[in-house]
């Protein structure tokens, strides 16, 4: 898998690279990485890269010239150019309820901020390149979106400074527009950082053990998850979509603080009880919404219930 990033500040990324997963990733050569001086492909004196927006108003704006220069140097022509052989894009799905990738749909809009996680059908994944602008004004960026990605023989990440970026680089050559968050960065570059670091964690054999990827945060439904191993019943538990649930180590305690007993008694269908009934607290706690979508069991409801769950019905 290959990223591209087309930025302002390529330096930016030069200690990004050095760290955790990305740099045993690039090491490895499970992934590869090119960052394109988006002044590199102006022509004038002053490497002019942005000027003043037409209707009036503050700030400045990213010109399309050079991001266009950019992305045809990496051999990405429009959009319209690549119809016939791309892939239908990643897309909003509402019904993906437990951080599941599960459909695709051709021809949808690639920008909105309704937080909908973009995901991609298991069975209909194509490799091809994908075109992402970074920006305050796209879609949510989710794990759903990162595992969709991984399919992806290329992204490429471009990052937006000052006001933004012409809309018609958006029109003509983006098949995304992303958003990691309900907040504005001075620019693109951290967020290229997360998506990378989001979607290389899940390429296979980056990660130490598989299977942290699928316990934890955000991630699969318990029933997507391999069977108990060697017919010993696994003490994890699928997330589904919500919350991890809590983490403890040695010393059993600290401070006057000791580790939940159930942890230390053996018994993995207690502990995978516990540790469900954890996800939907923290879940209930600090992120409720996500409960809406998730793919609930009735015991999950009883349990919830018994927190002091309520449901708008």
């Amino acid at each position: 898998m290959r990223f591209e990033i087309i930025t302002i500040f390529p330096e930016f990324f030069s200690g990004f690279f050095d760290h955790g997963v990305v740099r045993r990733a690039l090491k490895e050569g499970l992934v590869s990485v090119g960052v394109r001086d988006l002044r590199d492909f102006t022509h004038d004196r002053h490497r002019t890269v942005d000027d003043r927006p037409f209707g009036g108003g503050e700030g400045m704006v990213l010109k399309p010239e050079p991001l266009a220069e950019a992305l045809e140097s990496l051999g990405i022509a429009a959009k319209a150019a690549r119809e016939a052989s791309l892939s239908p894009i990643l897309a909003p799905e509402s019904g993906d309820k437990d951080g599941t990738p599960s459909s695709l749909t051709e021809g949808a809009s690639n920008s909105g901020t309704d937080g909908a996680p973009i995901s991609v059908d298991a069975d209909a994944r194509q490799t091809g390149t994908r075109v992402i602008l970074l920006s305050p004004q796209g879609r949510r960026f989710t794990q759903a979106t990162a595992r969709a990605l991984i399919s992806q023989e290329q992204v490429v990440l471009i990052c937006g400074r000052y006001e933004g970026v012409d809309e018609r680089i958006n029109t003509l050559y983006c098949d995304l527009e992303i958003s990691i968050g309900d907040y504005v960065l001075s620019g693109g570059e951290l967020a290229a950082a997360v998506v990378m670091d989001a979607v290389t964690r899940l390429v296979p054999g980056v990660l130490g053990n598989e299977a942290s990827s699928e316990f934890e945060s955000f991630g699969i439904a318990d029933s997507s998850i391999s069977a108990d191993e060697a017919g010993i019943p696994r003490s994890q538990h699928g997330s589904g979509g919500l919350l991890d649930y809590p983490h403890f180590t040695r010393p059993a305690e600290f401070k006057g603080l000791g580790a939940p007993q159930v942890l230390l008694n053996g018994d993995h269908r207690q502990i995978r009880r516990w540790r469900r009934e954890q996800q939907l607290r923290k879940t209930l706690a600090n992120r409720p919404d996500l409960l809406e979508r998730a793919e609930l069991s009735d015991e999950d409801r009883r349990m919830l219930v018994d927190l002091g769950w309520r449901t708008a019905s």
